[in-house]
């Protein structure tokens, strides 16, 4: 047997069945189906903290003709996901691969909500992105992970990676449901945010520790349901250890070099590898390499251990790649303390609209994210200075609804917002239109005018440029108080404000092309045999596109599932 590099391996340190990379989402659901199929299992972790990109997003799952549906009155059935995803993705991934998900991510879920603390509940209302494909459904694909209670991990505890929101907006956390309740602000929202809050303030151990809330949810609760149930099954989670080389057998993966507590340590896989580390958002260089520009590692939501592992250990073997120029695109912002979060929701509230440096619109600000960069990175290389662009909003915005990590005014007034947030040119304010685009250097009469020819038709509920607000996606994170259109209406009471935004991505796409059992594949086409791959690892199973949202977590625990089931068929 030798490494990668071509060094002779014979004994091996440790011997297990299954070696996993990456705790987040991929890695640990991929551990847990071996380990329930019989097998000892390994994950190895390079960062101290776990839970990878997954801990810090929304954890939901986009899973059709899931067994949840019927609690919510949705009929499903996986020849229709397969329709939708085949007409959105096309042939860019391959028709056996979008199958398998279509008919296995019902099958993954059952299995984890059978087999560990995995819950998931369908969101009734979260609608698949493109109403116009066959087989789109306006419900019950995107699903809920359950809120789970920190202090249950004990020890684990103190290593899991919290959500980039933590602590920003609320002190206590909520559900994707409790969200987008809150975001109405009406009596039954304030309701809602008070039992929430009584909830925290007695959370009497909590308080008098001085701890962050105990219920998590979102991604993070997701990462924390995962890890407990490595825990209950034993199986070692290795931190601070990256893989350093694959260990062939021939042409066959049979391990991996692995550096631990500083030295390097052959673990043989006798079933084989399955790399579930994430993309490569934060190596500068590899995104100058294969992406558009501007490009770089700072617009990013994703940890910061996704540095393109898996595609320099696939390519020291001869791995083909796919989608690298792609990613899970959403515009960003870098708050004052380094943070970068993405800006999902605040961009489709009325009283807002969404400008490059020539003060013009250029798209539909309330459209999916991903295609919103798109079209920020098409304004960019047509000269018009998209990179940043700037959310606009009135005050009547400022005071209703949040944006970002900045609460409404209504809550917190300009006062008492951080002297940060305006001193780093992120957010800034001014009594006229004309003085904030000198403010912010773009172009003062098509900013007046862009205003006003959209102001008047944000009166009668209309966006004869871009449709905004014409689909049910459109309209969810709008306010449903403001008719006739909910996501409409004029910015026209001062002061104005504008949020620089850049053309971010909660992790890239492009990574090691894989087959419907999830395992790598050469440049000829032929397989890598024990080497597998899942999540952002691998080449994006959902293409260039975003069906709806949770696709990322969906297919990342799908993939890692279909890759355990395959590895332990013999």
């Amino acid at each position: 047997m030798r490494s990668a590099q071509g060094m002779t391996k014979k004994n091996p340190d440790k011997v297990v069945d299954w070696l996993v990379a990456g705790a987040g989402a991929a890695g640990m659901t991929g551990a847990i189906a071996a380990h329930q199929l019989g097998g000892s299992v390994l994950v190895v972790e390079k960062e101290s903290l776990y839970g990878g990109t997954t801990a810090k997003s929304g954890g939901v799952a986009w899973i059709p003709a899931n067994h949840r549906q019927a609690d919510v009155d949705v009929q499903d059935s996986a020849e229709e996901g397969y329709a939708y995803l085949k007409s959105l993705i096309g042939d860019s991934v391959s028709p056996s691969r979008l199958r398998a998900y279509a008919e296995r991510a019902s099958e993954m879920l059952q299995f984890m909500m059978q087999h560990s603390h995995v819950h998931y509940s369908a969101l009734p209302h979260y609608m698949d992105y493109y109403e116009a494909k066959p087989g789109y459904k306006s419900g019950g694909r995107s699903m809920d992970n359950a809120p789970f209670q920190l202090r249950r991990l004990g020890a684990e505890a103190d290593t899991i990676r919290l959500g980039h929101y933590d602590g920003l907006l609320l002190p206590f956390n909520v559900t994707v449901e409790e969200g987008q309740r809150l975001q109405v602000m009406d009596a039954g929202a304030y309701l809602l945010g008070l039992r929430l809050l009584l909830r925290y303030i007695t959370d009497i151990p909590g308080r008098l520790r001085r701890q962050r809330d105990n219920r998590l949810t979102l991604g993070p609760a997701l990462i924390a349901s995962l890890r407990l149930s490595l825990k209950d099954r034993a199986i070692p989670l290795w931190l601070d250890t990256p893989i350093d080389e694959l260990v062939l057998d021939g042409e066959n993966v049979c391990g991996a070099i692995v550096k631990r507590e500083g030295r390097p340590l052959y673990v043989k896989a006798r079933h084989g590898v399955l790399l579930g580390t994430g993309g490569f958002s934060h190596n500068a260089a590899m995104r100058q390499r294969f992406q558009q520009a501007p490009i770089g590692s700072e617009w990013t939501a994703a940890a910061p251990g996704a540095t393109g592992d898996a595609v320099r250990l696939g390519e020291s073997i001869g791995a083909d790649l796919g989608f690298m120029g792609s990613a899970w695109w959403s515009p960003s912002y870098r708050i004052p303390d380094g943070r970068v979060l993405a800006l999902i929701s605040g961009k489709s509230n009325p009283g807002s609209l969404i400008v490059n440096q020539q003060g013009k619109r250029f798209a539909n600000e309330a459209q999916p994210y991903e295609d919103f960069v798109k079209a920020q990175y098409a304004s960019e290389q047509r000269g018009e200075g998209a990179v940043p662009c700037y959310l606009v909003f009135d005050a009547t915005y400022r005071s209703k609804y949040a944006v970002g990590h900045i609460k409404p005014g209504k809550v917190e007034h300009d006062a008492r917002l951080s002297a940060d947030n305006f001193e780093s040119g992120l957010l800034t304010r001014a009594d006229s239109i004309t003085e904030l685009a000198g403010k912010l250097g773009v172009n003062a009469a098509n900013l007046d005018a862009t205003v006003t020819h959209f102001n008047y038709h944000a009166r009668a509920g209309e966006d004869p440029e871009f449709e905004r607000g014409a689909t049910l996606h459109d309209r969810y994170y709008a306010d449903p108080s403001v008719t006739p259109n909910p996501s409409l209406a004029p910015l026209d009471k001062p002061p104005f404000y504008a949020l620089r935004c850049e053309p971010g991505d909660l992790d890239t796409k492009g990574g090691l092309l894989c087959d419907e059992y999830a395992r790598v594949l050469r440049k000829d086409g032929s397989v890598i045999t024990g080497l597998y791959a899942a999540g952002n690892a691998s080449a994006a199973a959902m293409g260039d596109t975003y069906p709806g949202a949770g696709a990322t977590i969906g297919s990342a625990m799908t993939f890692a599932y279909i890759a355990a089931q395959h590895a332990f068929s013999d």
